[in-house]
């Protein structure tokens, strides 16, 4: 994910989260703070859930938010 601020300093500084995250992604999708990158902690398993809904945000230092669906 990416999210852009163009206020100077910390309140530009972006950094991401998840909202909502179901108890089985939990443990299988790993979100890096500083990129928006998502990333795979271990293998999918298509017969065990076949679709996730991930809700994260992207917060700037200012204290202000965005919110995306991932799916």
């Amino acid at each position: 994910l990416t999210a852009t601020d163009d206020d100077e300093g910390m309140n530009g500084n972006v950094k991401y989260s998840f909202k909502k995250i179901p108890r089985p992604a939990s443990v299988i999708f790993h979100l890096d703070s500083e990129t928006g990158a998502i990333s795979l902690v271990r293998s999918l398993d298509f017969e065990a859930v076949n679709y996730y809904v991930l809700e994260v945000q992207a917060h700037d230092g200012g204290g202000l938010f965005d919110t995306a669906k991932v799916s």
